[in-house]
């Protein structure tokens, strides 16, 4: 019987843990049966020990504290081995981009197109890659450099695929079918993996630390012919609730309570920019990016503001 669980377990273990994972695997179904494997078969260990005598009672206690240390270890060794994950993801993609970007010369203008810059991305490339790379986003002093992407077959396409369509359990920064993809909604979302490796959009929470938070005020999103930057409001822990299918954003009174919400969130864990550009408005257009938390259910926001909507090619 416990051979049979090993066979079971080995073969769990080989198609379902991935060489990589969110900080939040444990709470994946399949993680959870594999773990579960593991103290079926030491279990089945600790039942072949008689309790008849003192002696045998006395191994019992020995092995079910060997018991316990092995489980702590196994889920101890997953932690740091299922998490570790892959920086290299996007190094082929990195290649063809010029990642060097500069904050605002003129913040106070939210649109400047009378002059066209240079576009540092190369989407003809990447779009030949996949089409459905819609934008590149940059986050400066963090890893968060990367393609945008968004699903025309399922909102959680790219959830677990790499920017080719390749299972990865990092997954791709991506926005819902709900939004546009030239992010001229009033509210965008991205969604992006809170990995241990830093990837992904783990660096999201780096904005916990009042220093970065008070030091970085811009990131940047590149589409085909523009170049859009974002003012950082605020950064907050949220509930798990689905903001783009909780709220009607085209509603002047919602989404002025959106705006109202981001500039005075109601969190412990937050940070606010108490000085803006401009003073929010409804005629303005949100960039929200969203991660898990490092522990628990809930979500990391961070809350960007248009501030500058340039032509590029």
């Amino acid at each position: 019987k416990s051979a049979e669980h090993r066979l079971i377990l080995n073969k769990s273990i080989t198609e379902n843990f991935p060489e990589e994972s969110p900080r939040g695997f444990l709470r994946h179904k399949r993680l959870t049966l594999a773990l579960t494997m593991i103290i079926i078969y030491n279990v089945d260990f600790c039942a072949g020990v008689s309790m008849d005598s003192e002696k045998s009672g006395k191994k019992y206690i020995i092995v079910i504290i060997i018991l316990i240390l092995l489980i702590v270890g196994t889920v101890a060794l997953f932690m740091y081995f299922f998490n570790s994950g892959k920086l290299d993801t996007f190094d082929t993609v990195s290649n063809i981009t010029v990642s060097e970007t500069v904050a605002p010369k003129d913040n106070n203008s939210k649109s400047e197109k009378s002059n066209t810059i240079s576009n540092p991305i190369d989407f003809k490339s990447l779009q030949k890659r996949n089409e459905e790379i819609v934008a590149w986003i940059k986050v400066p002093d963090t890893n968060i450099d990367y393609p945008v992407v968004q699903s025309l077959k399922s909102d959680d396409y790219y959830l677990h695929r790499d920017i080719n369509g390749n299972s990865s359990y990092a997954g791709s920064i991506y926005m819902e079918y709900c939004n546009s993809a030239d992010f001229t909604d009033r509210v965008t979302l991205l969604y992006g993996h809170n990995m241990q490796n830093g990837s992904m959009f783990a660096n999201l929470h780096r904005f916990e630390n009042p220093d970065f938070f008070k030091k970085h005020r811009y990131f940047y999103v590149y589409l085909p012919d523009k170049k859009l930057t974002y003012e950082v409001v605020s950064a907050h822990n949220y509930s798990d609730r689905h903001i783009m299918n909780s709220f009607n954003f085209t509603e002047n009174k919602v989404f002025k309570s959106y705006l109202d919400y981001i500039l005075n969130p109601r969190s412990t864990v937050r940070n606010v920019r108490s000085k803006l550009d401009h003073k929010l408005t409804t005629d303005d257009r949100v960039l929200t990016l969203s991660t898990c938390l490092n522990s628990g259910d809930g979500r990391y926001l961070l809350q960007g503001v248009l501030v500058k909507d340039e032509f590029a090619e």
